[in-house]
């Protein structure tokens, strides 16, 4: 079976932030698959942007050792790593001071009229104002202009007006690419296909037949570098009120009339707009905090704990769980149970949709449990969706029921490379489609969920519960489900 490849129009993308971690994991990489999946075509270029002084060469350099670090050897074709490494140029650029403007505007000049020109910001949202601005004061943005901006968009509700402002004085709306990673992962796309392309579950998607939706993005690492920002960010801001409430949206929406952009981000905005607030009122009863402390990481080496990571005393949470509600008739009474979290037992992340139980069991004890039927969509790693049923174990003992899956296993179930989100969404940018980007008032509707969350920890104080490396969590996030008489979702052999 193979994929269907489409090449895109030529375009020049730069990356602002260049030479930095985002770039060398995931953009250059991402851009050299798209090269050999033929995607990119003649003359498109890659113009690395950033303060420090190298040359083009210099860039290629440091590309080709990215594509060497971050690429699979099979993957690495010297004909193709060449070709790509073409493509490349680099402009030393000051976002604040006047120092590669001139150079930049002038890279443009022989570019042809309508050439779609892509600016990705992978550096400081503080710098994202001065670089919209530079990018307008120097006659760069045209009509077929876009900009790519990445998490996080703002610290709260404020900030992130204040920042799409500032983008808006310089942007259109449609020419501001939100990037979210998660929405370009295979799996989360086969979420719409599942539920919008079959009559199988779009009639029992609702509270008469669904009892629960587990939403789980664990990951086994602590903070990688990252200690001054996560340490003012934390898990809510750095990854509920994007990741995981994205992912919450395309459970809960309801159909949209099309699979247009718009048509999809409007239902997703009316997901954001119906959830139940979390005040301090129930935050205690809806919300738990923690923070790792030692212990074993999921490879089983030891590791130290957040505060000895840092280096300081601190609050900042490492793991969020939160029981949310969707207000409205088709979620009614059904909880969306959410968990994220560093320093986890594994690196997993799935979406569990739980099914209420048949009504009346007619079998005898002897038969065994009646477990509950559970679609299971993994988003990593082993991406796949499985539907769990109840069947009857082969063979002349009587009636013995069995609790097994219908495993589709992406890598088993397709012969294709599955590729990275960032190689989708780049593409996506370029072809102008937003509908895996988030819009203005999506990102600003997901703060004002979030902003009394953040508000209520503050004036409770409640604390961020101390867990071990290499457990799923404090002790009080399986209370918060099995409160309710459920369980948080384990593999099953």
């Amino acid at each position: 079976m193979t994929s269907q490849i489409i090449p895109v129009e030529p375009f020049d993308c730069v990356v602002f932030g260049g030479t930095g971690d985002l770039s060398e994991r995931k953009l250059i990489p991402a851009l050299y698959q798209r090269q050999v999946a033929g995607q990119l075509t003649d003359p498109t270029r890659i113009i690395g942007a950033s303060r420090a002084d190298m040359s083009s060469e210099d860039f290629r350099n440091f590309a080709r050792a990215a594509i060497n670090e971050f690429v699979k050897p099979e993957e690495r074709i010297d004909a193709e790593i060449e070709e790509f490494l073409q493509r490349l140029h680099y402009i030393a650029v000051d976002a604040k001071g006047d120092k590669g403007w001139g150079e930049l505007a002038g890279f443009f000049q022989d570019a042809a009229p309508g050439r779609i020109r892509a600016f990705y910001l992978a550096v400081s949202p503080s710098l994202f104002g001065d670089i919209a601005d530079k990018l307008k004061h120097n006659g760069l943005i045209t009509g077929t202009s876009r900009i790519i901006v990445e998490k996080p968009l703002g610290r709260d509700l404020a900030s992130a007006r204040q920042l799409n402002d500032i983008i808006g004085n310089d942007f259109a709306e449609h020419q501001v690419f939100r990037i979210d990673h998660y929405l370009g992962k295979e799996t989360v796309q086969n979420l719409m296909a599942l539920r919008f392309a079959n009559s199988l579950y779009e009639p029992l998607w609702n509270s008469a037949h669904i009892d629960h939706v587990q939403i789980t993005v664990a990951e086994s690492v602590g903070l990688e570098g990252r200690v001054g920002y996560y340490n003012t960010a934390g898990a809510l801001r750095d990854m509920v009120q994007n990741h995981l409430l994205q992912l919450l949206c395309l459970v809960a929406m309801e159909a949209p009339s099309s699979m247009d952009a718009n048509a999809v981000r409007d239902e997703k905005l009316k997901v954001l707009r119906s959830l139940k607030p979390i005040t301090a009122a129930n935050a205690a009863q809806m919300t738990v905090r923690g923070q790792y402390k030692a212990g074993a990481s999921g490879t089983g080496g030891a590791v130290t704990g957040y505060q000895e990571e840092l280096g300081s005393p601190s609050n900042t949470e490492t793991f969020v769980a939160i029981k949310a509600e969707v207000g409205n008739w088709r979620w009614a009474g059904v909880p969306f149970y959410l968990r994220t979290g560093k320093r986890l037992a594994g690196r997993m992340s799935e979406i569990v949709v739980s099914f209420k139980p048949v009504p009346h069991s007619i079998f005898s004890e002897s038969a065994g449990q009646v477990f509950r039927n559970e679609l299971v969509i993994r988003l990593q790693p082993d991406e796949g969706v499985k539907q769990w049923i109840m069947i009857k174990d082969p063979g002349p003992g009587g009636m013995r029921l069995k609790h097994v899956p219908l495993d589709m296993n992406f890598a088993g179930s397709f012969n294709v490379r599955n590729p990275d989100a960032y190689e989708r969404l780049l593409m996506d940018v370029v072809r102008g489609n937003q509908t895996l980007f988030m819009r203005r008032d999506e990102v600003e509707a997901a703060w004002q969920w979030i902003d009394p969350i953040l508000k209520a920890w503050e004036e409770t104080a409640q604390p961020a519960q101390g867990y071990t490396s290499g457990t799923w969590g404090p002790s009080s996030a399986i209370a918060l489900i099995e409160r309710d008489g459920r369980t948080w979702h384990e593999e099953e052999a």
